[in-house]
């Protein structure tokens, strides 16, 4: 039985978010001859195959709100998102000259091309654009992920030096399902409990996912919820949001703190989508790149980094998400010049007003600095539905 408490675990979480340096992930590469990191942007690439090669999956957030970037602004426009211009910056100071290889999910044309980029500053790197299909017929959107997890296996073999079989694939694939249990239980116990887990906390563990093992994340999660639940902290007269719109550049943690400090519980979000892409577990036998197609083309969640055709389904996994937490209302925090989330606003609206449901937009970026017009913009909402809400 652990005996870390609350305050012992956040801490360890919050000491790994800060670190730009990525020391946890160093000292697991140093503890093994041959170790390999793979970096990625942290929407969604298949992480079971990086871990079935022996290699860690490190999640790249950018700079977060304290790095000052020099270097990145000389390589994209001023007009575009911040993370890619702070991870190149990171990339250039040294911060990851420990990554053996970095993949970028296709999520919009910023990324595709920081992969080139990425190509051209590091040539001795492994450097892989990993594109996801857009048609989610097995029979052609199958086929063609298919090829993509067998070129990223095939590619990783090489970088390794040895061959990943199946069944490294399914006991990582057990392994990552197990991990998304415990995700999924870490939200319902904050859906259920939210003044016992505060989603600041909640966010520091699961940024926490993005940087160390998969199995001791599990146990970090395991350690928290005993922890959280055993804590004694006072209710407060607070409204229940779902937080929607957030992407591959995270908003500050002082962000998330000023709307729960505006009277906001927090019961969902999308910050972390890598960490619950999957809806259910894949099956750990058979074809473990026949099961991770079926998976993602039939079971992943509803993202802007996933094109659905039909009007009539969009927005219905946020629906089925307030109704799910029993949320009063919505906030939409986008990334500023993001394309993919802000395209995707207007029909997510739509669908809220469409059902009479309050909510309120806003835009951040990774090192915004002013959280006072948040925390009013918040409150005033709030306020709003604990007043009108049930009129």
């Amino acid at each position: 039985m652990s005996t870390k408490t609350v305050k012992d675990i956040v801490a360890n979480c919050q000491e790994i978010f800060e670190d730009l340096d990525f020391r946890r992930a160093r000292e697991w590469k140093a503890a093994v001859p041959g170790r390999k990191v793979i970096g990625y942007m942290p929407v969604y690439v298949p992480r079971e195959i990086v871990h079935a090669a022996g290699m860690l999956p490190l999640g790249i957030l950018g700079g977060g709100a304290d790095m000052e970037v020099i270097h990145g602004d000389a390589y994209y426009q001023s007009y575009i998102c911040r993370i890619p211009r702070s991870t190149i910056e990171l990339a250039i100071t040294g911060k990851l000259d420990f990554v053996d290889g970095m993949m970028f999910p296709s999520i919009c044309d910023v990324i595709r091309n920081l992969s080139g980029i990425w190509q051209l500053l590091f040539k001795d790197k492994y450097v892989r654009y990993f594109d996801a299909p857009q048609n989610f017929k097995d029979e052609v959107g199958g086929v063609f992920y298919a090829n993509e997890l067998r070129e990223l296996k095939e590619g990783l073999e090489q970088l390794g030096g040895r061959k990943i079989t199946d069944a490294d694939i399914n006991n990582s694939i057990d392994l990552y399902n197990e991990n998304r249990r415990w995700v999924n239980r870490v939200y319902d116990f904050r859906s259920d409990y939210p003044w016992k887990a505060p989603s600041a906390e909640v966010y520091l563990l699961m940024r926490a996912g993005m940087v160390l093992p998969v199995e001791e994340h599990t146990r970090l999660m395991q350690e928290y919820l005993a922890a959280a639940d055993a804590e004694s902290r006072p209710v407060k007269d607070n409204c229940r949001v779902v937080l929607t719109g957030a992407f591959c550049e995270q908003p500050p943690l002082n962000l998330i703190k000023s709307l729960e400090m505006a009277g906001c519980y927090i019961v969902d979000d999308d910050f972390m989508m890598v960490n619950r892409w999957l809806q259910r577990d894949v099956p750990a036998t058979g074809d473990p790149i026949d099961n991770l197609v079926k998976a993602f083309l039939h079971h992943s969640a509803e993202t802007p980094a996933k094109y659905e055709d039909d009007i009539n389904v969009k927005g219905a996994y946020l629906l089925n998400t307030i109704a799910k937490r029993g949320a009063d209302g919505v906030i939409f925090a986008a990334p500023s010049f993001c394309d993919p989330a802000l395209l995707d606003q207007p029909m997510l609206i739509s669908r809220v007003e469409a059902r009479k449901i309050p909510y309120i937009t806003m835009q951040y970026a990774e090192n915004s600095g002013q959280m006072q017009p948040i925390r009013e913009q918040a409150g005033t909402f709030a306020d709003s539905i604990k007043l009108w809400g049930a009129a």
